[in-house]
């Protein structure tokens, strides 16, 4: 049987080098389920639920050409993931993910149905068993 899709396993330092800074945590909506009430996402494998963690890249190129510098991972686990708290007050915690994949995928949002060119572009789904505080100091490269 070929997978619809493939899972890349990744360590965290690949996606964020320079560390990333936790923006929030809220369940992912399965749009499928809206207004039967319990309308949150579950992983099509385990059945647990799905948590969307939103990032920023500290990264200093993240941002170049208009990209967005926010990213969004998909946490599967049982129990909402909990940010560990800031050391820096004032300024969201550093983060880190454990059992990181990739999966590959199609965005055509930027296409239309008109007949011009379509500017769909390769993505990346970014999903993760866990959400710790980073083990390592970051360190990012001298310039």
């Amino acid at each position: 049987m070929i997978p619809s899709s493939i899972k890349i396993p990744v360590p965290w330092e690949y996606v964020a080098p320079h560390g990333a800074l936790c923006l929030g945590v809220e369940p992912a909506t399965d749009f499928d389920k809206r207004g039967q009430g319990d309308d949150q996402m579950r992983d099509k494998e385990t059945g647990e639920r799905v948590w969307l963690v939103k990032v920023l890249d500290l990264d200093p190129e993240a941002g170049k050409f208009g990209a967005s510098k926010e990213l969004k991972v998909k946490v599967v686990a049982a129990q909402q993931p909990v940010p560990p708290t800031s050391t820096v007050p004032g300024y969201p915690p550093l983060v880190e993910f454990t059992d990181v994949t990739l999966t590959p995928y199609v965005d055509s949002q930027k296409c239309k149905g008109n007949g011009s060119k379509c500017r769909a572009r390769q993505a990346w789904s970014i999903r993760a068993s866990g959400l710790t505080q980073p083990q390592q100091a970051v360190k990012p490269e001298a310039a």
